[in-house]
Order: C-alpha cells, then sequence, then structure tokens
C-alpha cells in the first residue's frame, strides 16, 4: 500500500501563520493577540484549534499569558542577542563602536534592499514615520525624538524584506537607545548639527522612495557615519564635564588628570 498522505493538524497551520506573522513584524513584542473569539474567527478555524496553536507557540517561547488576561508577542526573536550584549556593552563602553561598525553594515543593506524592495504599504509607513520624525526634532522632547528615531530606522529595515536582518536591526537599536538618546541630548544644543540630522533622514528616505538602492545605501551609511564621530565627541565630552564636576566638589585623583 502506498504511503498515506500527510494532511497537517489545523493546530499546526494556525501556529505556523501566527509565527510568520512575528517573524515579518506585523506582530511585534508587547503586541497583545486578539481576543480568542475574534482571532478564531479571523483565521476560520476552532477555537480549541486556536488554543492548541498558541500553546505551540508559548512552548517556543513565542508567546506568553499575563495576569489579567491577554496573549502577548515575547521579544525571544531579539532578546536572545539583545541581553548578553547589553550586559557587555555596560562593561566594555568601547564595544559601542563595534556596535556602531555593524550597524553601518547593517543599515546599509537594509536601506538598500528596501528601496529595491519596499511595497506600497511599506512606503506609506516609511512616509508616516518620517513625518513623525520631521515633527518630533521640531519639538523639545528628547524622549519622542529617540523614539521617532529608532522608529523610522526600524521603517527602513522591515521594508528590506529580510526577516534575519529586520530583527537583527530591531535589537541593534534597542542596544544603541541609551547612546541615541544621549547623542540627540547633546546635539539639540546644536542647531547646525540637528539640521545634518534631518537632511540626512530626508536623504535615506528620499532614495527609497525614489528607488534608488545604491543611494539608498550610501545615503544611510553617511549617516551611520556621523553619529559613530558625533557620539565619539559627546562621550568625550561628557566624560569632560564630568571630571570637572568632580574637581570642582573636591573629588579629584591623580586617575582624574590621566584621563581628562
Amino acid at each position: 500500500m502506498p504511503n498515506k498522505v500527510q494532511v497537517p493538524r489545523i493546530s499546526d497551520a494556525v501556529a505556523a501563520s501566527l509565527e510568520r506573522r512575528i517573524l515579518e513584524g506585523s506582530l511585534r513584542p508587547g503586541d497583545r493577540l486578539p481576543p480568542e473569539r475574534e482571532l478564531a474567527s479571523e483565521l476560520g478555524v476552532s477555537r480549541p484549534s486556536l488554543r492548541e496553536a498558541i500553546q505551540k507557540l508559548a512552548s517556543k517561547g513565542m508567546v506568553q499569558s499575563r495576569q489579567g488576561g491577554g496573549t502577548y508577542i515575547t521579544d525571544r526573536l531579539e532578546s536572545t542577542f539583545f541581553d548578553p550584549w547589553q550586559d557587555m556593552m555596560g562593561s566594555h563602553p568601547n564595544l559601542r563602536e563595534d556596535m556602531l561598525e555593524f550597524r553601518r553594515m547593517i543599515e546599509g543593506q537594509a536601506a538598500e534592499w528596501a528601496a529595491e524592495r519596499a511595497t506600497e504599504a511599506d512606503r506609506q509607513r516609511l512616509e508616516r514615520s518620517f513625518a513623525e520624525l520631521n515633527a518630533a526634532f521640531e519639538g523639545d522632547d528628547l524622549e519622542k525624538r529617540s523614539q521617532a528615531d529608532i522608529a523610522f530606522h526600524q521603517a527602513v529595515g522591515e521594508a528590506a524584506h529580510n526577516a534575519l536582518l529586520g530583527h537583527l536591526s530591531s535589537a541593534l537599536l534597542r542596544l544603541m537607545q541609551d547612546n541615541i538618546r544621549l547623542n540627540l541630548g547633546e546635539l539639540k544644543t546644536v542647531p547646525a548639527a540637528s539640521k545634518l540630522l534631518q537632511q540626512q533622514h530626508a536623504a535615506i528616505h528620499t532614495a527609497i522612495i525614489d528607488k534608488k538602492p545604491h543611494a539608498a545605501r550610501a545615503a544611510a551609511e553617511t549617516h551611520i557615519d556621523f553619529v559613530r564621530e558625533t557620539l565619539a565627541q559627546t562621550l568625550r565630552s561628557v566624560a569632560r564635564r564630568q571630571t570637572a564636576e568632580r574637581r570642582l566638589g573636591g573629588d579629584y585623583s591623580v586617575a582624574d588628570s590621566l584621563i581628562s
């Protein structure tokens, strides 16, 4: 007798569908899944099949139930990269330069692919995130600036339509979040620098919208080169200020003279 055709279980197909949404970024870390009845109806499956699918995802650590109700997407795909490197960044500040060098490579490629592959929906999202970024730069809220900056670069990363690159880009941006906030805080006092950042973002945005891959890569790399240099200057400036404040307070040592 010939082997029987293996029909996939409905719960396996549902789990694969939800997993695909997580991989492509349609479902993001922290997102809550719709209520069971609503989601089962949307997917055209029974509630028991949906529950079984969610249990499969939970066993992989992709979703978790929270106290008070609801099932949420975890950050497992990014945290496995993010967590150990976050600790290392705190202990080894020189890793920032390596991270920025890696970010230059990742974001240059992301911008090039985004210019080649972005759909109309991607371009609409990029337009929206770019408008929000410009609005944030017009205000004085540093947190809004840094969040809008990260959202813009994440929109570029996901428009590249490479799941690994999208999640790696997100993890890198999370790793660099404190540095991004620090850098923007310092640059906010220098109008010319803020203007340059806006022009660099505009160049990335325009090249992707105009479907110019090489120009998009060049614009992204130019932006990261500027960030690397200004961040290095910012960290030196902060260190000098802290040293001066310690001296003013009488907490001065030979070590301070050697590092300043």
